[in-house]
């Protein structure tokens, strides 16, 4: 999937239509609720014509999940390229996309975090490797806002952490028809995680 040059556009994703049923089922039923009969239904095919595309639910999580990480990966490159280099600009580019991320992809980013422990250990390592990929990004930016003096936390991994927790648990309440506008969340989230990293 390539994404807009735009990071802060979102459409509907156009998944696969296994994947779309998959992304459905899970957010409803969880991995293990689901049957791979269910994900035939949704998708328009046999269970055979599931196992033709894929060999196992397993391996459907694991494709999904690839698919929302990567996403955010390439919206939160775009983010960061699009601000000036300064680690203050950097940062709240890269905390905006993640926050917009997980308000427009709720159902992906759910279904990535809650299923988790689903992922056989193989699929797990490859998952957690690249989504630790991401959040090295938030690292790099955090420890270079510390060496310029610009940031002001004993404990940048720590902060890191707790910057990248704070804008995934926004997809677990997020709703586009709250009080907040998205532009009034967004700086108020934004003015947490500056607080978290102890913006000067």
């Amino acid at each position: 999937m390539t994404v807009a040059e735009d990071w802060r556009t979102y459409h509907e994703q156009g998944l696969p239509r296994i994947l779309n049923a998959a992304l459905e089922a899970f957010a409803e039923h969880g991995y293990h609720g689901t049957t791979t009969r269910e994900l035939a239904e949704r998708s328009g095919l046999s269970v055979p014509g599931i196992y033709h595309h894929y060999r196992s639910k397993q391996d459907i999580l694991v494709d999904l999940m690839m698919v929302v990480i990567d996403e955010l990966i390439e919206r939160s490159r775009l983010a960061t390229s699009s601000a000036a280099s300064d680690p203050r600009a950097q940062f709240d580019a890269l905390v905006e996309s993640l926050l917009r991320f997980h308000m427009s992809r709720q159902r992906g980013a759910m279904v990535s975090t809650s299923e988790l422990r689903s992922l056989e250990p193989g699929n797990r390592e490859r998952y957690v490797a690249r989504r630790d990929e991401q959040q090295r990004m938030l690292d790099k930016i955090i420890l270079a806002g510390v060496a310029a003096g610009e940031f002001d936390t004993p404990y940048p991994a720590d902060a890191s952490r707790a910057v990248a927790s704070l804008c995934v648990g926004v997809a677990s309440w997020y709703r586009p028809d709250g009080r907040l506008s998205v532009d009034v969340l967004l700086q108020r989230y934004l003015t947490i995680a500056e607080a978290i990293v102890g913006i000067r």
